[in-house]
């Protein structure tokens, strides 16, 4: 199957295996061979398939025009499923005949496959998260200390209720630099900001820390979640997010339950053999589904 994504990325054509900012959506163009053009060219082939992730801050575009390049179009959901209700009326309207215009969509969790079949009527799909393995394989026996929280503390990940919780462990709290940082966050006590880094410096970072924390509210491709879980690094998130529920089942609570996350990260402090137990388990969910082999559309 010839398959294209459109993305508002600049880049054009195939992504190499040991591209080093190997995120998710890299990942799934890498496994699948497929080619990549930005949303607005106009491709020199006919595909299969083209898979669309519509542009968060311009979501008006005409996917119609891609239809002459691909026998079947879908659309990829991008971040939330809820996220695109902030946009102005007229917008979301445009959105919303913009899926119904697809053939199907993939999404990111089994609570989203329901969310969109319901608003579109149209069948969904998972396309699981993905982690191309070949630039980090080979990471070194580290002893692992301190814990990191995975999201700054705006209202898209929640960094208030993990620095919260992970305050329990009496040890340094880390983050990792992102977009989303706001204005402050350098003074929280005990809070350390880690510099920017690419993706493969981003997993070897993080080989480092004992503990994962992201009890992010919102719920989109799971990766922070997925990458201690490829690492057999315990995280304590919540409900909702797959990655998180299948890789780290004992570590997963209720929405908003922050005594039962400082009750999980307490037990893993001083229960070794709890620990290894939910290391152990993190490492076989991924194995079992999320590892390349087990990829599909």
């Amino acid at each position: 199957m010839r398959i294209a994504f459109f993305t508002e990325g600049g880049y054009q054509g195939k992504i190499s295996r040991d591209n080093p900012n190997m995120r998710t959506d890299l990942a799934w163009i890498c496994s699948l061979n497929a080619d990549h053009w930005n949303i607005n060219s106009s491709p020199n082939q006919q595909y299969d398939l083209g898979i669309i992730i519509i542009p968060k801050n311009n979501p008006q575009f005409d996917l119609n025009r891609l239809k002459q390049y691909c026998s079947k179009i879908a659309v990829m959901q991008e971040g939330p499923n809820w996220y695109w209700q902030d946009y102005s009326l007229p917008q979301q309207i445009w959105y919303f005949n913009t899926i119904q215009e697809a053939d199907f969509m993939f999404v990111h969790n089994k609570s989203d496959q329901k969310y969109y079949e319901g608003l579109t009527g149209k069948k969904c799909k998972i396309l699981s998260s993905l982690m191309i393995e070949d630039s980090i394989n080979n990471l070194p026996q580290v002893e692992r200390k301190d814990i990191i929280i995975g999201g700054n503390f705006c209202s898209w990940y929640g960094g208030f209720d993990s620095y919260i919780v992970a305050q329990e462990a009496n040890c340094p709290i880390f983050i990792p630099s992102m977009g989303r940082k706001i204005e402050g966050e350098e003074q929280m006590e005990n809070l350390n900001h880690l510099p920017y880094m690419n993706w493969v410096e981003w997993i070897k970072s993080l080989n480092n820390f004992k503990y994962g924390i992201h009890l992010m509210r919102t719920h989109a491709a799971g990766t922070f979640a997925l990458n201690c879980a490829y690492l057999g690094i315990p995280c304590i998130g919540y409900e909702g997010l797959d990655t998180q529920e299948i890789c780290h089942p004992d570590l997963t609570v209720k929405l908003g339950d922050l005594t039962t996350a400082k009750e999980k990260l307490n037990r893993l402090k001083t229960d070794k053999d709890f620990y290894d137990l939910c290391s152990e388990i993190a490492k076989f969910g991924y194995e079992n589904n999320y590892k390349e082999k087990n990829f599909k559309i």
